[in-house]
């Protein structure tokens, strides 16, 4: 599968889920903006996911213009664990290289299932992907957003309530419907 189609399938799952589900109040205006941008790291493995991580973070300093990044892994980390590993080891490298408060990272991946959560849970399906990501923010546009977001607080709930009255099979089809 080639790096358009892999863009495209995450574009349309942006659009369909997270923007028309609203689990992000805040994405549509960065899709319109098309202050968004996507790599993809075809032959993942923990030391190369770190290096295009820091990457992106280098390349966002000098793009004020783009708001985010989504790196997109969709070749490796398939096992839950192994990207929660990822994670922890991406938490980690900003921290290190002072990116603390500059940016944070936001999981999704497949099989994301929430602590404490049965994989059959549909409000799993708030960071349900495609494929693993890595989505880079910029912590001065979520804090600017959130401040003008009557109790963003509750988005998190309002995102699992949403998910769950749509019920398991419904948001199981809507994210496979991105993979045409």
């Amino acid at each position: 599968m080639t790096d358009k189609i892999i863009i495209k399938q995450t574009v349309s799952w942006i659009k369909k889920v997270v923007v028309e589900c609203n689990f992000c109040p805040f994405a549509a205006k960065a899709l319109l903006k098309k202050s968004i941008r996507y790599a993809v790291l075809p032959s993942a493995n923990l030391k190369n996911s770190l290096a295009t991580f820091y990457n992106e973070l280098k390349f966002l300093d000098g793009k004020a213009d783009l708001e985010t990044t989504f790196i997109i892994i969709p070749n490796n980390f398939k096992n839950f664990n192994s990207y929660l590993s990822l994670v922890e080891k991406v938490e980690e490298l900003i921290s290190k290289e002072n990116y603390t408060g500059i940016y944070q990272v936001a999981s999704f991946h497949p099989k994301y299932c929430f602590d404490g959560s049965t994989n059959s849970d549909a409000a799993n399906y708030t960071n349900r992907s495609p494929y693993p990501m890595l989505h880079i923010l910029r912590e001065e546009s979520i804090t600017k957003a959130l401040s003008a977001f009557p109790h963003p607080e509750k988005i998190p709930e309002r995102n699992i309530n949403y998910a769950r009255e749509k019920g398991l099979k419904y948001m199981q089809l809507l994210r496979v419907a991105c993979l045409d």
